[in-house]
């Protein structure tokens, strides 16, 4: 039997599994049709698609039963999958509207994954308007992040519209890196985890200083009260942060990247920057419009990878930064400038450890977070940061199904206790897709913050695009940070 153990990351997205806080993550994906589509277009593609029963690494991986399974969990890499279970063919009424798609999306999102089986599912969904379909991707946060998620997606698209089909996503075989141990070279259970947790000793005991050097800057930053500085922890209450329930609301928005980026290089700062102070602009108004803004700014927590660019390994290879939304200032340049500000002190700060320090610096920020889940706290406590905001890289060329047009890639997020509202962007070609999820029942006209977020982009345009003789431009710094 082969197998393959989770890390302490992949583990404890695990452990706060539940009902009403399901931790999957996924990605809506658009495609327009080309023009000499058979009607049974779709169809053809699920028949080809639902061919393919042999899955590799992420997507065959189910937790091996067990009595230890709960104190060291593993992987069970399966030969076969059921296909007709984790690939489905879905339609929308004609003439099947971006509202109808939204409120499908929703509900599938809502529901949880089958642990008895490998976590995840995809669904292709046919009669959107337009000669359009989707697909929808749902995959547990265990299994895989979302960086690494996207790019073997990626894999099964073809690159021109003639490239004769490739398989599905889940049969393709991933590539092995030359010093990577293979899963079935080393015995399964308790064994194999003592002797990782000894091996691995030396490493976290050698990596202490830098991880240390790190905590000292955020306690001076946190006793001079640094206004630019996002700080664990230092996030004020909000309805963004308490507790929740099991339905979903999905909201999206797509933005030409070309624009985020002239407008980056107008303002001197990152793209993620620009999109921090959109994000930043559109929560001020929402909580404002119900009387729930804070005095407080509100803080965003920022995954950042730490994946290798060659690294198609699945698992989660992440860590993450805290900065200031600046939600407590009216003006939006002013807004934009703190972000920047916060943003490069996170990753200064963040640069100085090694990968040993890193996994140090994740597990101190995120024991407490977890530990509020587990414990049944989570959303009654203060919280490590408001909202998380994460920007994934996508694919900078177009992608094609059978000649299918990808159009957008809007990604879909997880929501728990204490953070009832989550914003992913992916970027695709010239696009960037957000995906705003959060729950239904805590967050009334949730999907306000979508259209105030369009706004945002626009006050931002006519500021340092239509404007821009009047806006003073910073110096973008030249040295390269991780990206956030």
């Amino acid at each position: 039997m082969r197998t393959k153990r989770l890390n302490l990351v992949d583990m404890a997205w695990l452990r706060v599994e539940s009902a009403r806080a399901p931790m999957h993550v996924g990605g809506l994906l658009t495609f327009h049709k080309p023009a000499d589509a058979p009607a049974d277009f779709c169809q053809q593609v699920v028949d080809a698609w639902r061919s393919h029963s042999a899955a590799y690494r992420p997507w065959n991986q189910r937790l091996r039963p067990g009595r230890f399974n709960y104190l060291s969990p593993e992987w069970e890499l399966l030969d076969t999958i059921d296909v007709d279970y984790h690939f489905r063919h879905s339609a929308l009424p004609a003439p099947g509207g971006e509202l109808e798609l939204g409120t499908l999306t929703s509900r599938l999102h809502s529901h949880p994954l089958d642990f008895s089986r490998p976590p995840w599912e995809c669904h292709l969904i046919e009669g959107l308007e337009n000669e359009r379909f989707a697909i929808y991707l749902k995959m547990h946060h265990s299994l895989i992040d979302g960086v690494a998620g996207m790019r073997l997606l990626a894999r099964a698209l073809a690159e021109t519209p003639d490239e004769p089909e490739r398989p599905p996503f889940w049969a393709i075989e991933p590539k092995q890196r030359r010093w990577k141990k293979a899963p079935e070279e080393t015995p399964p259970g308790l064994y194999r985890a003592v002797a990782e947790l000894t091996s691995g000793a030396r490493e976290q005991v050698t990596s202490l200083p830098g991880f240390a050097s790190v905590l000292r800057d955020m306690l001076s930053a946190a006793r001079s009260k640094t206004r630019s500085l996002g700080l664990p922890f230092a996030a004020p209450q909000s309805i963004l942060n308490g507790r929740i329930d099991a339905t979903r609301r999905y909201a999206t928005q797509l933005y030409p990247l070309s624009e985020l980026r002239m407008l980056a290089r107008a303002a001197g700062v990152s793209v993620n920057d620009i999109v921090l102070t959109i994000c930043g602009t559109a929560l001020r108004r929402y909580l404002r419009e119900l009387g729930e803004l804070p005095a407080k700014p509100l803080t965003a927590g920022i995954p950042v990878s730490v994946r290798p660019a060659d690294d198609e390994d699945c698992g989660n290879a992440i860590t993450f930064i805290i900065a200031s939304l600046a939600t407590d200032v009216a003006d939006i340049r002013e807004r934009l400038e703190i972000v920047s500000a916060s943003t490069r002190q996170a990753k200064q700060n963040l640069e100085k450890l090694s990968a040993a320090a890193i996994t140090q610096y994740t597990v101190a920020l995120m024991a407490p977070y977890v530990l509020s889940l587990v414990s049944g706290m989570a959303g009654r406590t203060r919280p490590v940061f408001n909202v998380t905001v994460s920007n994934v890289p996508g694919p900078r060329k177009p992608l094609y199904i059978r000649g299918a047009r990808m159009e957008a890639f809007y990604p879909t997020s997880l929501v728990t206790h204490g953070q009832a509202l989550n914003i992913t962007v992916h970027g695709y070609a010239d696009t960037m897709g957000f995906g705003f999820i959060g729950c239904h029942d805590s967050l009334p006209s949730m999907q306000n913050v979508a259209v105030y977020a369009g706004e945002a982009m626009a006050e931002l345009k006519a500021l340092y695009l239509d404007g821009a003789g009047d806006a003073p431009r910073r110096k973008q710094p030249s040295r390269r940070s991780p990206r956030g």
